[in-house]
């Protein structure tokens, strides 16, 4: 019996999209032959699989000048998959250890090992790329509303309904299992995205089918505005059952709101059970204006900001994507700051309930 290929490094690592400029928290998996990537640490199966076999790497990678710590694999068939780490040392060592797989592979290992991810079959005359574009035509394609579930606002979005009923007038398929087949492969190479938990959840392999032909599942299209309100003024709902455990750092920091992209100085104090990142009005105040949920999150530090306001002092920032994909900017006063509060929250994030 064949032995499983050994795991060598595994953690959270920041994924660029193959076509879209997006970057996603994944769990990376390296392994003797290749690396797997999955969306949460949890899943059974591997979002996608990336061979080792004739492929080189290269660090440092500065093709995204705003984003530290990237690091380039191109396959043998030369493409090119990017993944951030969170820190200088953290890349080096993923670097190092994928350089030595690389190097046991191209010795004479054969790679033969396959992907355990489902794969959803089409006809071949079905183009997901050209399909996609007929979905956001302006005038004919799905229509993006403002939709309202669970005190929450999802912007530039639709139903999953919506998009299984467009596919049918569009005689794109003959029936509506068809369309969940179809609509579940533009979800799956990510032309469309969950937006929500019910539909989350069933991209996550929570439900029969990843797609969910449903009035009160929400989706949208990568490339779109979307955006989702509902939070407190200062963004998140603070419950009383958080306000346990140790603190394991606490200071001030600088942080951007997510809808005026203003930013405020804010005194944070970070607790490990559970996992969150509560912060304060500096000037005084016992109750938490907010909180950052850390389990499962990914930290990166980032050079600048993409499409927002720059603050005007030297730009030492970080960012923190939560489980289910929120994005905070903050900024510390230094570098070595900086890297203090990244390996902190990680180890928090890790172990925190």
């Amino acid at each position: 019996m064949e032995r499983e290929p050994l795991r060598i490094r595994e953690g959270y690592l920041v994924k660029k999209g193959s076509m879209f400029n997006t970057w996603k928290p994944m769990w990376v998996v390296l392994l003797e032959d290749g690396i797997e990537f999955y969306k949460r640490k949890a899943d059974n199966s591997p979002k996608g699989m990336i061979p080792l076999k004739g492929s080189s790497i290269h660090s440092p990678c500065q093709d995204f000048g705003k984003r530290m710590f990237v690091f380039r694999l191109t396959v043998a068939k030369q493409q090119d998959h990017f993944f951030q780490a969170a820190y200088l040392e953290e890349r080096d060592a993923w670097v190092r250890d994928i350089k030595k797989a690389i190097h046991r592979i191209d010795g004479g290992q054969r790679f033969a090992r396959k992907s355990t991810r489902k794969s959803i079959r089409l006809p071949e005359t079905i183009n997901l790329s050209a399909l996609y574009l007929s979905m956001k035509d302006p005038e004919k394609g799905i229509k993006e509303l403002k939709l309202e579930k669970d005190k929450r606002v999802f912007n530039h979005c639709f139903t999953g309904t919506c998009v299984i009923d467009w596919l049918v007038s569009s005689s794109s398929i003959r029936n509506r299992k068809e369309g969940l087949l179809l609509a579940s492969s533009l979800l799956s190479e990510g032309y469309l995205q969950p937006a929500g938990d019910t539909s989350k959840a069933a991209a996550e392999g929570l439900s029969d089918t990843p797609f969910l032909d449903l009035s009160d599942a929400y989706y949208y299209f990568p490339d779109s505005g979307f955006f989702c309100e509902g939070y407190s003024s200062d963004d998140d709902v603070v419950l009383k059952e958080e306000f346990r455990g140790t603190i394991v750092k606490q200071g001030c920091l600088l942080k951007q709101g997510h809808r005026r992209k203003n930013w405020k100085v804010r005194k944070f104090v970070l607790r490990d059970d559970p996992a969150y990142l509560h912060y304060y009005d500096p000037a005084g105040g016992e109750e938490p204006l907010g909180a950052i949920h850390l389990r499962g999150c990914v930290v990166t530090a980032v050079e600048d900001m993409p499409d927002t306001k720059k603050y005007d002092v030297d730009n030492i920032l970080f960012e923190i994507i939560t489980a289910n994909e929120i994005h905070y900017y903050l900024q510390a006063a230094s570098s070595t700051e900086r890297t203090e509060w990244i390996k902190a929250i990680q180890s928090v994030a890790r172990t925190g309930k």
